[in-house]
């Protein structure tokens, strides 16, 4: 099947329709909101912390007083970390941060922080790295318990909510049973965070030569996915620094493994469901191996990177799609991400009206009644490659 025919296909699955969402409601009197609980966040300007604001739990913004607070109660400290588009965050506030048991759980154990990781950057880097060490992985929403000196104790992503009453019965009561064995613990994560953060000169460049670096690449292409294209793996994400590294040295290496590589995973993600065929721009990442089901958040740092990855690609491959993904995308950015006092929002929500793309997605009436007849040539071509 031909590029244009399989985003043509593929364009007919995925249904762009944005709408505007404004923080601000004219209301009457009459009208306003009530709720049955209000925290210290609906103080806040940031986005995240404003969907936090009618939690139960008693959240507050990151601040030295806070910390002060836990020292003086010997208290244990929970920083959940997030952003406004982030759909798994918004998961969790439903099913945890909500319920009112949790809640209560939290307020009487812990001084509960929340975090913009758009807004506190810096925060997040520390507590990131926390839970790569613990862990070996990351993401968000970030859910870190520390000590009342903000040293590390545990962390974890998205928890269910029996799930997350369990961490917090645990690591409470180890705190209060034994606080020597939590405290040595924590000192062993602060330093791994301090190591991991240190950054000093590069240095030893003569090290990198040409040999080193076709032996990293050549390790590096026994996790590539030379079928469906980027990395192996249950779900596929972009990373175009990676891509934009691997066409670089396919092109001056000559490697035609690697250069083949980098094409293969242009075209597939150019052809997927990860591309809004519709209104162009790429979602955040694919939750299948096939690129065909996205997660669909779209981050403005992921476009940004792959309009220069694309934009490269077409001065190697000379091929009219790349140009086509690009000028999309400028489209998409500047009709959907521009402010209009010039600058650029940081994304887009995965979920609208409560519901994960519900905007972008046809049902299959929707598809029939636009259709008609040629309905079930459509739902057939669907699964020709």
């Amino acid at each position: 099947m031909t590029l244009i025919l399989s985003r043509f296909l593929t364009g007919f699955i995925i249904l762009v329709m944005f709408f505007n969402v404004s923080c601000k409601e004219n209301k009457t009197e009459q009208e306003v909101i009530t709720h049955k609980y209000t925290n210290a966040l609906a103080k806040e300007t940031s986005p995240y912390l404003l969907q936090h604001a009618h939690n139960p739990v008693n959240w507050r913004a990151w601040s030295q007083e806070a910390l002060e607070e836990a020292k003086k109660e010997n208290k244990l400290v929970l920083v959940s970390i997030g952003y406004s588009s982030c759909h798994w965050c918004h998961v969790m506030e439903d099913e945890t941060f909500e319920n009112e048991e949790v809640a209560k759980i939290m307020n009487d154990n812990f001084i509960n922080i929340k975090v913009d990781r758009e807004e506190r950057p810096d925060v997040d880097q520390v507590y990131m790295t926390a839970l790569q060490l613990i862990s070996g992985n990351g993401g968000w929403p970030l859910n870190v318990i520390t000590l009342p000196n903000g040293k590390p104790l545990y962390g974890g992503t998205y928890h269910t909510k029996n799930q997350w009453t369990k961490v917090l019965t645990k690591i409470s009561e180890l705190y209060k049973n034994d606080p020597k064995k939590a405290e040595e613990y924590s000192d062993m994560v602060a330093a791994g965070i301090a190591e991991a953060n240190l950054v000093e000169p590069a240095k030893d460049f003569e090290a990198i030569t040409k040999e080193v670096v076709n032996t990293s690449v050549e390790n590096w292409s026994q996790n590539w996915d030379l079928e469906e294209g980027g990395e192996k793996g249950v779900q596929k994400f972009m990373i175009p620094t990676n891509l934009d590294f691997l066409l670089s040295y396919a092109d001056l290496a000559k490697d035609e493994k690697a250069k083949n590589h980098v094409k293969n995973t242009l075209d597939k993600m150019a052809l997927g469901g990860v591309y809004d065929q519709i209104g162009g721009g790429f979602y955040r990442y694919s939750t299948d191996s096939f690129w065909k089901v996205p997660h669909f958040e779209k981050m403005l740092y992921d476009n940004a990177q792959v309009l220069s990855l694309y934009s490269k690609a077409y001065t190697i491959f000379k091929d009219d799609a790349y140009k086509d993904v690009v000028w999309e995308t400028v489209d998409f950015l500047d009709r959907e991400m521009k402010d209009e006092n010039g600058g650029y929002h940081a994304a887009l929500d995965a979920d609208s009206e409560g519901e994960e793309g519900k905007f972008y997605v046809w049902k299959e009436e929707e598809l029939k009644s636009v259709l008609g007849d040629g309905f079930e040539l459509f739902f057939g071509l669907l699964y020709y490659k």
